[in-house]
């Protein structure tokens, strides 16, 4: 883990997803982490799936660990993000889920409603 504190980690997931949403808006780009077998993807708490997405590498990077430690994040820009991923995500029934943390989901969004605020 690392050992500097993100302000992020400090939020609630409702704040969590605002801020993240701003960093992204700010840095036009979204991380995911990835590995040889492409995105990785986690369970909701009603058995969904949805791809994490974070507004830092260094956030991504809080998940690496376990059995994901051999995982890398990845950067999306959000050109791609809003004109490839969405409309994929969207056909293959997956969600977005808003800057998660260790032991907690985040905000869980269909990805056209992520995008949507993302555009505002």
């Amino acid at each position: 883990m690392a050992t500097h504190e993100h302000p992020l980690l400090a939020m609630a997931p409702e704040q969590r997803l605002q801020e993240t949403l701003n960093l992204i808006i700010q840095h036009k780009e979204i991380w995911i982490l990835n590995d040889e077998h492409g995105c990785v993807m986690l369970n909701t708490d009603e058995e969904e799936d949805g791809v994490p997405i974070w507004p830092s590498s260094d956030l991504a990077q809080l998940w690496a660990t376990d059995e994901w430690a051999d995982c890398q994040p990845l950067s999306i820009s959000l050109d791609d993000w809003l004109n490839k991923w969405q409309p994929g995500l969207t056909g293959d029934d997956l969600l977005v889920m808003v800057c998660p943390l260790p032991g907690e989901e985040g905000e869980v969004l269909l990805p056209s409603e992520f995008s949507e605020k993302l555009r505002r």
